[in-house]
């Protein structure tokens, strides 16, 4: 999918992005070759989110839908019933290289939409970050930070507080859910599971 295509799928723009990359970055650590998928309700709150680490030559749209699709059915239940979108699934991709579009945003927007439409979820805003910040294709907001760096930057309190690596289990050319940094209301993740034990 080419950026004019993005932009003439009439995506609905983020109420407040600054606060929502802020949010997801606080919640996951996204280091380049990760992204967050997050799904908001129609107050434009976030409800659930997950992130998904790639490995650098896997670039096939297919594998990333398939990617985004598990971790929405892993985290909140779908929405097929519904005759009209209630929420919207969004996504923070963390990369390195230029801030402009690339054709590897171009697979991970169709991902994106193709996911969102297999789980009853309207399509949202995707966001490339960058070492030189964060900006939300087809409106063109951007932002300085938090950056593609930002993660390193944050002090480290405990060892859970590193962000974990995903774990080659032989298949090749797929993603690794890094479970540890899935989010969702009541349900503390395994990290917090850790830090809780620790004090």
């Amino acid at each position: 999918m080419d950026l004019e295509s993005w932009t003439n799928t009439a995506v609905p723009p983020l109420r407040d992005p600054r606060d929502l990359v802020s949010e997801l970055h606080q919640r996951h650590l996204p280091p380049p070759g990760t992204s967050v998928v997050a799904v908001l309700d129609g107050d434009h709150r976030v409800v659930a989110s997950a992130s998904v680490t790639t490995r650098p030559h896997v670039t096939d749209g297919w594998h990333h839908r398939n990617a985004i699709l598990g971790q929405l059915r892993r985290v909140i239940p779908h929405d097929l019933r519904l005759v009209t979108p209630r929420r919207t699934a969004v996504l923070l991709r963390c990369r390195e290289g230029d801030p402009g579009w690339t054709e590897e945003d171009g697979a991970w927007m169709w991902a994106l939409r193709d996911a969102s439409s297999l789980h009853g979820l309207r399509c949202g805003a995707y966001v490339a970050m960058t070492p030189a910040g964060w900006q939300a294709f087809g409106d063109d907001r951007v932002g300085r930070t938090p950056h593609a760096g930002s993660w390193a930057e944050r002090p480290v309190r405990a060892v859970s507080a590193l962000p974990t690596r995903g774990i080659d289990d032989g298949r090749a050319g797929q993603e690794i859910a890094r479970s540890a940094w899935a989010w969702y209301p009541g349900v503390p993740s395994e990290s917090e599971h850790v830090r809780r034990a620790a004090h």
